[in-house]
């Protein structure tokens, strides 16, 4: 019975990392992915031009997700600590 909820403990948090994670990872995929786009077009290929856009993004991203992780978050630990 114990393994079976510290699997379930693992399980969910391993969701919950994944859930939270996946906003940010795909803002930061598809801009890279037209940065990569604009580069190959106009021939630039500074590499500051791929770090500055995407910080600067993920940055806002995560300050405008920020609310929603922690309700997430919030709510993950609530219901980790029902169960102890």
């Amino acid at each position: 019975m114990i393994d079976e909820a510290a699997l379930q403990m693992i399980r969910d948090a391993l969701y919950i990392v994944l859930l939270i994670a996946t906003p940010l990872l795909l803002i930061g995929m598809i801009l890279g992915l037209v940065i990569s786009l604009i580069q190959s077009v106009t021939s630039i290929q500074d590499q500051t031009l791929t770090f500055v856009p995407k910080i600067i993004a993920l940055v806002v991203a995560a300050v405008l997700l920020l609310p929603w992780i922690i309700s997430v978050l919030s709510e993950f630990t609530t219901e980790m600590m029902k169960l102890f």
